[in-house]
């Protein structure tokens, strides 16, 4: 079954009375400032072989905050949607998400068991900021979509009546 919005109109009221929606709001542009300090300072290893215990706090540091904002993300999902991932209106975000999070993750199980050299861990981190990259542009599309379907709720309310379709 093809969902027509985002939110039905319980969905969209559960979203906005959760102060999981501002933990949100407020961790995404945190988490997206880590990675690009990160980001640079992990290239910057790579193009000078220069900086590699910044680079590999910052990698860690970008990964903790990845796991907050994705357990946050997981209890606001559960509190709008009633379960804690999965959710029809956030399937492929979340199947990108568990990306995200097993490639971050492998990058701390190679840095913790020295199962890779610098430069290889250094390729792997690149490799999940590059899913992140492509995950937090997902979530940008389905937050201009929820912001074009709170403009067409607002100018025809009787259009909510059919959320599900």
């Amino acid at each position: 079954m093809r969902r027509r919005f985002l939110y039905t109109p319980d969905e969209r009221r559960r979203r906005d009375e959760t102060a999981w929606t501002i933990v949100q709001g407020v961790l995404a542009p945190v988490q997206f400032i880590v990675f690009l300090a990160s980001l640079a300072l992990v290239l910057r290893y790579l193009f000078t072989g220069g900086g590699e215990t910044v680079a590999t706090a910052s990698i860690v540091v970008k990964t903790f905050v990845l796991y907050t904002i994705m357990i946050t993300g997981a209890i606001w999902e559960r509190r709008v949607f009633g379960r804690y991932l999965f959710a029809p209106a956030f399937f492929w975000e979340d199947a990108v998400s568990m990306l995200v999070i097993a490639l971050h993750t492998a990058y701390l199980a190679a840095l913790f068991g020295d199962a890779m050299d610098v430069r290889s861990r250094m390729l792997l981190a690149l490799t999940a900021y590059a899913t992140y990259l492509l995950n937090a542009t997902q979530f940008m599309m389905k937050l201009r979509a929820a912001r074009l379907e709170a403009a067409r709720w607002s100018s025809d309310p009787s259009s909510a009546l059919g959320a599900h379709s």
